[in-house]
């Protein structure tokens, strides 16, 4: 009889733990000076206004202070971090024409295959930059920009459009991560949808960190024209090493009047990775963004997507699921500010720890004087699987007026040992018990994931699940 795994280094996580022989073109020195912010913007041919901002955003990084309201970051030095590591290809349009160790990794993770069964368009980021990108000829032909971001930042047409977008939601003064990545960002995607178009199948990004030591500093910019529609899949991973790896990308949503986005994010960084992302979404009159997001692996997360309803009848929901194990203290939730009456907003998370994991759920739900008839409720569940784990929750509720109506609930507990014995007397091993118990405590998020990776959450649960026995 095969012998079951019991402990979570046991785990095999050999899909995301592919490591290729680091086969760089070109990369600058550990750390963070102004010469190697100089040396980046070089490399990627920026424009001018682009240098210029990116050694503002290094300035305004030297001032702030590091982040006092989370999990120690103790363990990062950026001293220690390499900013930019440029593949050994340049970006290509063909699948065919990346290079077999690059494409060999994606293809093990499922992209092209996702990409030719369900998908209008992919982008693959390896390391600093994006080595393939492309788009459905039909999709194209609606008018959609689907592009990497260096390509947009150039381009004669859609550059303009960049300039007056570009982390102006969130700017470099916002926090310390922030203005990092605004000194050595790199790589990520610009997605531009004209008034009234509906993309009927969705887009993919797909994140892939392969260095030891290294950032990754993507950015993602999204317009959507009044009237359009869209679901945006992001999908991020990297092999575990023993030295710390940083995620610091940042994603800007801008939705028009009636517009529509769904924003899926599955984070299943290795376990030594600090993941600090800033996502965050101006919604316009009648429009409404759609946020499902999964957080697993990283050492540690500081991750609050946030919403600002700038417009009357605007709408968010948010529906989020974290996974804690052994070594890892996650810090997550969600933000939205209403800033006009009659608007709208719902979050949902779930998170589960086990082993000593730490997750914490934290939230702020602003209702400014103005923001007249407003609802939002917010609902946050947490399961500990042991009497060694922990979750916490910090919501933050401010609001300005009396017409609105706010409900806030939160429940943490652990598995029911009566549940476990009922499962058990059915003929149910304690393992498949428990298993079948997180699997259904974290169904409402997945069934809000594309396919793939509702199959790719609930694969991670049972391979975790099977180290938390023994």
């Amino acid at each position: 009889m095969e012998k079951k795994k019991t402990q979570v280094q046991d785990i095999d996580r050999t899909i995301y733990d592919i490591r290729d022989k680091v086969n760089a073109s070109y990369q600058v020195e550990e750390g963070l000076t102004p010469e190697i912010v100089e040396e980046i913007s070089a490399k990627k041919n920026d424009p001018e206004w682009m240098r210029e901002f990116r050694l503002k955003s290094l300035e305004i990084y030297n001032r702030i202070p590091m982040p006092a309201w989370g999990p120690s970051l103790d363990g990062l030095h950026m001293e220690d971090i390499i900013t930019y590591i440029r593949p050994n290809t340049p970006m290509r349009g063909n699948w065919a024409q990346v290079p077999d160790d690059i494409k060999n990794t994606f293809e093990r993770l499922g992209i092209p295959k996702a990409e030719r069964d369900s998908l209008a368009g992919v982008g693959a980021q390896y390391d600093s930059e994006v080595v393939y990108h492309n788009v459905r000829e039909e999709v194209r032909r609606q008018g959609v920009v689907y592009t990497d971001m260096e390509s947009a930042v150039r381009d004669p047409v859609y550059g303009p459009m960049v300039r007056d977008h570009f982390m102006k939601l969130v700017p470099p003064t916002d926090h310390k991560f922030v203005a990092l990545h605004g000194a050595v960002w790199s790589g990520g995607s610009f997605v531009y949808v004209p008034p009234h178009v509906k993309v009927s199948i969705p887009l993919q990004s797909y994140f892939r960190l392969n260095a030891p030591g290294a950032g990754q500093f993507e950015h993602t910019l999204i317009i959507l024209g009044e009237g359009a529609d869209l679901h945006f899949i992001e999908g991020c991973s990297a092999p575990k090493y023993n030295v710390a790896n940083l995620h610091a990308g940042c994603v800007e949503l801008y939705v028009a009047k009636n517009a529509r986005l769904r924003y899926s994010t599955i984070e299943n960084w290795s376990k030594n990775m600090y993941n600090l992302n800033t996502k965050r979404a101006l919604v316009e009159e009648g429009g409404t963004v759609e946020w499902v997001s999964g957080s697993f692996g990283s050492h540690v997360s500081y991750l609050y997507p946030m919403s600002i309803l700038k417009g009357e009848n605007s709408r968010m929901e948010f529906t989020g699921i974290t996974f804690a194990g052994k070594g890892q203290n996650l810090d997550t939730g969600a933000k939205v500010v209403h800033a006009a009456p009659h608007t709208y907003s719902s979050i949902n998370t779930k998170s589960i720890s086990k082993d000593g994991g730490v997750c914490t759920y934290r939230s702020s739900v602003e209702i400014l004087p103005q923001a007249y008839g407003c609802r939002s409720s917010v609902n946050c569940e947490s399961l500990m699987l042991d009497d060694r784990s922990r979750s916490d929750t910090v919501p933050v509720m401010d609001i300005r007026n009396d017409d609105v109506d706010v409900g806030h609930e939160a429940k943490i507990g652990r598995i029911s040992d009566d549940a476990i014995f009922y499962l058990m007397s059915r003929g149910i091993s304690e393992e498949d018990a428990r298993a079948m118990i997180v699997t259904g405590f974290a169904e409402p998020v997945a069934k809000e994931l594309p396919v793939e990776y509702a199959v790719e959450m609930n694969n991670l649960i049972k391979l975790e699940m099977e180290g938390a026995i023994g």
